[in-house]
């Protein structure tokens, strides 16, 4: 191992500069990432992953409503579940129609992306509009 006095002449004063700064730049960021100070590469925080109910709601004017209601995996309370249709609902003039079990199930989890992922992270669900919406 050269000493530091080998290294100076070697590189020049601003050379050894150079390599002691990028080396103490590297410790510090090491050490932070190894303490939790910076984020990390974690899939579970970067990604959410949803459940979706199917739903199925008999329109007042005839018909049927067909949309999709996500939220997150980790939601089990099916009333509040629910309740996110029923909000919908209300935004479509539908309100007072029924919405419970029979009409809502629970069909699979995906990965949610983009708008999807900030509505549920802002409001607590998603709705997907499939048929007889509009």
């Amino acid at each position: 191992m050269m000493n530091i006095k080998a290294v100076i002449r070697k590189f020049g004063l601003a050379g050894f500069l150079f390599f002691l700064a990028k080396g103490l730049l590297w410790l510090a960021i090491g050490s932070g990432a190894l303490y939790g100070f910076l984020p990390k590469n974690d899939a579970e925080t970067m990604e959410l992953k949803v459940a979706v109910y199917d739903t199925y709601v008999a329109k007042k004017q005839g018909g049927t409503m067909h949309f999709d209601i996500l939220v997150d995996a980790a939601e089990t309370d099916l009333e509040k579940i629910y309740g996110y249709g029923r909000q919908y609902l209300r935004t479509k003039g539908q309100e007072g129609q029924p919405l419970t079990a029979r009409q809502c199930r629970f069909c699979h989890v995906e990965q949610a992306k983009g708008p999807v992922e900030d509505s549920i992270r802002a409001r607590g669900y998603y709705i997907i509009e499939m048929d007889g919406c509009n």
